[in-house]
């Protein structure tokens, strides 16, 4: 594959994955969740505008630190088209999951250190287990692992302290 000229103003997706990193099967699927757009050839060849390349960058980082596609799209959405997000864009942007952040770190944190006891275990049945829900007395709290997706789980008297 050759380097596109530095003032090409469209890439092939070719170009596009191998200037990015990013594979060809995951740039058709940025684009059928509408996170990229290509126009089509005569030919029905796609072709990126340049700023395509930051939106991708913007895509992979936001994913890196754990922001779901779903959000990364609604901030794209919130872009002008054809245009490469800038810093003030991405500050903007990003301090906006700043507390969907704190809350994954604050999650796997609480994860790591009850998971100890359940690492020698594996069979998740000892008494003091902070995932046992005995008879689903969890259940009616709702659905999913409600000890460690909730804050609570430090003062929930019914785990016995480590």
């Amino acid at each position: 594959m050759t380097k596109p000229p530095f003032d090409a103003k469209e890439l092939t997706i070719g170009q596009l994955a191998a200037r990015s990193g990013v594979a060809v099967t995951a740039l058709h699927f940025y684009e059928e969740k509408g996170l990229i757009r290509s126009r089509r050839t005569p030919g029905n060849q796609r072709r990126y505008t340049r700023d395509t390349l930051r939106r991708v960058a913007f895509i992979r980082v936001a994913q890196r630190v754990g922001i779901p596609l779903r959000m990364v799209g609604e901030a794209l959405a919130r872009l002008p088209e054809e245009r490469t997000p800038t810093r003030e864009d991405w500050a903007r942007l990003s301090a906006a999951w700043r507390a969907e952040l704190d809350l994954r770190i604050d999650q796997l944190t609480r994860l790591r250190d009850m998971l100890s006891d359940c690492i020698g275990c594996g069979c998740l049945s000892i008494d003091r287990c902070a995932l046992r829900n005995r008879n689903d007395r969890l259940g009616d709290e709702g659905t999913g692992p409600r000890r460690l997706l909730t804050a609570r789980i430090a003062d929930d008297s019914r785990i016995p302290p480590s």
